[in-house]
């Protein structure tokens, strides 16, 4: 099924100039870059985007983390690609992320791990909406 997700490359992966190299990892499998954009997440987008973990002890040092620069925005297509995406990044702890995903090459740490990747369908088209608008249907 022809699905379509939202990615982000966190600061961490602008400042270390790893956008070519991560956007290598959905090209090479053959999914879609339809639309993108680079900016700062600013405070109202930030707490709607990370709602479920506003509240948590460690959202000050994620929001911190989160605007220490621009993010790479990205909506990418393909077959079941929600689930590709995710399988591409890897797991969110660089540490257990599988070989040859992005997380495993180029991750630092638990906290500084590159990327977003809507992690359902439904999530997908929240995500799109708030960084790219509605989108036609």
């Amino acid at each position: 099924m022809n699905e379509h997700t939202l990615i982000i490359i966190k600061p961490d992966g602008l400042q270390r100039h790893l956008v070519g190299k991560i956007l290598q990892y959905f090209e090479d499998a053959n999914l879609n870059i339809d639309q993108c954009y680079i900016d700062t997440m600013t405070d109202d987008v930030l707490r709607a985007h990370y709602s479920q973990v506003v509240d948590k002890p460690f959202f000050p040092e994620l929001k911190t983390y989160m605007q220490s620069g621009p993010c790479f925005f990205a909506i990418i297509s393909g077959e079941n690609a929600v689930a590709r995406v995710r399988a591409i990044e890897g797991n969110t702890d660089p540490l257990k992320a599988e070989r040859g995903t992005i997380r495993s090459d180029f991750g630092t740490s638990l906290n500084y791990n590159l990327v977003h990747g809507s992690d359902s369908v439904e999530h997908a088209k929240v995500e799109i909406a708030r960084f790219f608008g509605p989108q036609p249907a």
